[in-house]
């Protein structure tokens, strides 16, 4: 993966993040991710494209169909990003409403 940035971007698109949404029950053809969705199966090849470059899916061939699945390094980038990020807002946030004088009772 390139990094977060493009994972990130990927998620940006709300049938992308259905689409692993889908895949965090396994592995889907084409066919079966566009039989759940209101787009087409050529848009649904377009998104993983996209998903498969950010680093987020993984193709795998079976017989004559291809099989994406979720990419563990990829999901797992995206999961230590955010960790990262809400972890240290959640800690300021402790640190900032633990400095607040106590508000005055009425």
């Amino acid at each position: 993966m390139t990094g977060s940035g493009a994972a990130l971007d990927a998620l940006g698109d709300p049938n992308r993040r259905e689409i692993l949404r889908l895949l965090a029950g396994g592995g889907r053809s084409v066919q079966e991710i566009a039989d759940r969705l209101p787009i087409s199966r050529p848009a649904v090849s377009r998104h993983l494209k996209l998903l498969r470059g950010a680093g987020l899916v993984v193709e795998e061939p079976r017989g004559t169909r291809r099989v994406y699945r979720l990419h563990d390094d990829g999901v797992r980038a995206v999961e230590e990003y955010l960790r990262q990020v809400w972890g240290s807002v959640a800690t300021r946030f402790r640190m900032a409403a633990e400095n607040l004088p106590e508000a005055e009772e009425r």
